[in-house]
C-alpha cells in the first residue's frame, strides 16, 4: 500500500509557503505605508516635490542601501563624509536640514522604501454631483416652532367656528321652544372675545420678546462665505489631516486659533492643483474650482509656484470671517476641555470632517453648556489611583466615595462645573 503522507505534506507545504510569503509582504507593505505617513509624509511625497524631494526612485538613485539607512538615521554624518549626491541635494533644497530618525530600525526603513517604490499615484474619482450622503440626502433637524404655530392658529379658527355654530344652534333651539332670544353681540364687541384675544396676544408677545432677548448674540447655523473656500471634508475627512496639525493651540491654549498661512503652504507649496478629489460645492449648489482656490492662497502668501519663491511685498493676510463667538463676559478654555476633559472637537463643532463650508453647529448657550456639564463624566483615576487624568487627584472626597462605592462616577457638575464664577467672573 502506497504511503501518501509525504506527498500530501509536500503539497500542503508548497501551498502554504507562498501564501505566508505573500501575506508577509502585504503586511510589510502596510507597515511601510503607516511608517511613511507618520514619519515622512509631512515633508515628502512619493510622486511630487514638497518640502523635500519626491521619494519614488530613490533606491535607483542611491543603490547603496546602507548609505540610505545612514542618511535617514543621521544625515549630518553623511553630509560631513563628503558624499556628493547628498551634499548636492542639501544645496538644492536651500540647505534645509532633514529631520533625523535614529529610532527607525533598518527593517522599518526598508518597509518605507518598499512602500515608496510601489506606491501608485491617486486617480481622479468619478463624481456626478453632490454625494448621496451629503446634507441634501440626510434628514434635516429643523425648528418646528412655525409648524406648531400654524397648527395652533388652525385649531383656534376651528374653535371660533364651533363657538359660532353652538351659538346658532342655541338660537334655533330657543326659537323652537318660544324662548325670547336676546340680540346677539357681534364678536368684535364681545368683551369675552376681546379679553381672550388680548390675553393671547400678551402671552405670545411676551414669549417672543423673551426668546428674542435670550437669542441676542447667538448665531447657531451661521455659515458665512470665506475669502478662500476651505473644505474640512477634503482635509480632515478624506485626507485625515489631524485637527491639531492646523489648530495646534487647541490642546494647550485658551483659543484654538486660526492657522497661519505657512501651515497651509507646508502642503500647498507642492499641491498646486485640485484634480484628484471629489467635486466641491457651495451651500447654494454652485460648483467650486479647487485649483482656483489654491491660486487664491498663493496670491495671499505672495508665492510663485513656478519659481518656488515668495514675494513678501505682495503678501497680505486673509480676512477670515469668525464663526464661533462667545460674549466677552464668558470664559472658555479649549485646553481645559480638550486636554483635561478629553472632549472631542465634534462635541461642540459637530461633524466638522463632513463640512465643506463650516457653520456653527451648537447653540453655544449657557443652558447647552450646563446640560453638558451635568451629564459629562470626569476621567477620574480608578480606585487604585491608576489611569485617568491626574489633574483630578486633588478631589480627595470623590476618590474616597468612588473607592467605597458611594458613587459610580463623577460629572463635571460635581467638581463645580455649574458654579457661576467658573465661567463668569
Amino acid at each position: 500500500m502506497t504511503n501518501h503522507r509525504p506527498i500530501v505534506r509536500a503539497l500542503i507545504f508548497s501551498i502554504l509557503l507562498p501564501s505566508l510569503v505573500l501575506l508577509g509582504n502585504t503586511s510589510y507593505a502596510q507597515d511601510g505605508k503607516a511608517l511613511f505617513q507618520s514619519n515622512c509624509a509631512s515633508c515628502h511625497s512619493p510622486f511630487k516635490v514638497i518640502t523635500g524631494p519626491a521619494l519614488q526612485g530613490v533606491s535607483s538613485r542611491v543603490p547603496d542601501k546602507n548609505l540610505l539607512h545612514d542618511w535617514i538615521h543621521n544625515n549630518q554624518k553623511v553630509l560631513a563624509s563628503g558624499n556628493k549626491y547628498f551634499n548636492d541635494l542639501f544645496v538644492q533644497f536651500n540647505k534645509t536640514p532633514m529631520s533625523t530618525f535614529p529610532n527607525l530600525s533598518d527593517k522599518e526603513i526598508d518597509a518605507i522604501l518598499s512602500y515608496v517604490e510601489t506606491a501608485k499615484p491617486p486617480t481622479t474619482a468619478a463624481t456626478g454631483g453632490p454625494e448621496a450622503g451629503s446634507s441634501e440626502a440626510k434628514a434635516q433637524e429643523g425648528d418646528n416652532t412655525l409648524l406648531y404655530g400654524i397648527l395652533t392658529l388652525i385649531l383656534a379658527v376651528i374653535m371660533f367656528v364651533l363657538l359660532q355654530v353652538n351659538s346658532s344652534l342655541k338660537k334655533l333651539s330657543d326659537d323652537k321652544e318660544g324662548i325670547p332670544a336676546s340680540e346677539p353681540v357681534p364678536f368684535w364687541r364681545n368683551k369675552a372675545y376681546i379679553a381672550g384675544a388680548i390675553l393671547v396676544l400678551f402671552v405670545l408677545g411676551g414669549y417672543w420678546v423673551v426668546q428674542g432677548a435670550i437669542g441676542l448674540g447667538r448665531q447657531q447655523g451661521y455659515q458665512p462665505e470665506q475669502p478662500i473656500f476651505y473644505s474640512h471634508k477634503v482635509h480632515a475627512g478624506i485626507n485625515q489631516v489631524s485637527c491639531l496639525y492646523c489648530h495646534s493651540n487647541a490642546l494647550d491654549s485658551k483659543h484654538a486659533t486660526v492657522p497661519p498661512l505657512n501651515v497651509c503652504m507646508n502642503c500647498h507649496a507642492a499641491i498646486n492643483d485640485y484634480s484628484h478629489g471629489p467635486k466641491l460645492y457651495r451651500e447654494d449648489g454652485s460648483e467650486v474650482d479647487g485649483t482656483a482656490e489654491i491660486q487664491k492662497l498663493y496670491s495671499y502668501t505672495g508665492y510663485d509656484p513656478k519659481t518656488s519663491r515668495y514675494n513678501t511685498a505682495t503678501a497680505k493676510p486673509v480676512e477670515w470671517i469668525k464663526i464661533h463667538s462667545l460674549p466677552d463676559h464668558v470664559f472658555f478654555s479649549h485646553a481645559q476641555h480638550t486636554k483635561a476633559g478629553k472632549v472631542q472637537c465634534q462635541t461642540c463643532h459637530g461633524p466638522i470632517q463632513e463640512m465643506d463650508e463650516v457653520k456653527q453647529f451648537a447653540p453655544l448657550s449657557m443652558g447647552w453648556c450646563i446640560n453638558c456639564h451635568r451629564t459629562t463624566k470626569v476621567n477620574f483615576p480608578d480606585s487604585s489611583g491608576n489611569g485617568g487624568n491626574k489633574f483630578y487627584s486633588i478631589y480627595e472626597k470623590f476618590h474616597k466615595d468612588l473607592k467605597s462605592g458611594k458613587m459610580d462616577s463623577v460629572t463635571v457638575e460635581n467638581i463645580g462645573g455649574t458654579e457661576c464664577q467658573k465661567c463668569h467672573y
